[in-house]
């Protein structure tokens, strides 16, 4: 983990300001899709040309490449459980999900990920508990609370979110 990006993470948990909170996950997002590696960027960028196209194979191959020459890289594995999930491949993205958050554990893509895929399965539980991840990142991510409130009513948990 660089210097570079704790400070911007130390920055992005004190944020209030939705129009800050969205500058820092934008330099953040800069950092992740930055390998410093011109053959990788490469990579990444044709896989992103491929989900926007809607070519999941594609991607996922264009990932999976990156995957296989960088493992390190928490947005090679981030990326390619977005084509999974876009592909209707759940419990393959959520594994991919595990691996990006094994390397980045601050990952908020990857947390939100998480969160759709276990609302869409329903386990409500355990998407609570990754919105309470994401409160630890960034209280201020817009929707977090509503998120929070609704998931803890769904279990009978009324108590106020602090």
């Amino acid at each position: 983990m660089s210097a570079v990006l704790d400070d911007l993470f130390d920055r992005l948990r004190a944020a209030t300001s939705p129009v800050e909170i969205e500058a820092l996950q934008d330099a953040i997002w800069q950092h992740w899709l930055s390998t410093g590696q011109q053959h990788l960027d490469k990579a990444l960028e044709a896989g992103m040309r491929a989900l926007q196209a809607e070519d999941y194979t594609a991607a996922i191959a264009e990932f999976n490449q990156i995957i296989q020459l960088a493992p390190q890289l928490a947005e090679g594995w981030n990326k390619r459980a977005t084509a999974y999930y876009l592909r209707g491949e759940y419990r393959a993205a959520l594994s991919d999900i595990a691996a990006a958050l094994q390397r980045e554990p601050r990952h908020f893509g990857a947390l939100w990920g998480q969160f759709r895929i276990l609302e869409h399965l329903g386990e409500t539980r355990r998407a609570l508990a990754i919105l309470n991840r994401l409160d630890a990142i960034c209280s201020g991510f817009y929707g977090l609370r509503e998120l929070q409130l609704t998931f803890r009513e769904r279990l009978g948990e009324n108590d106020a979110i602090d």
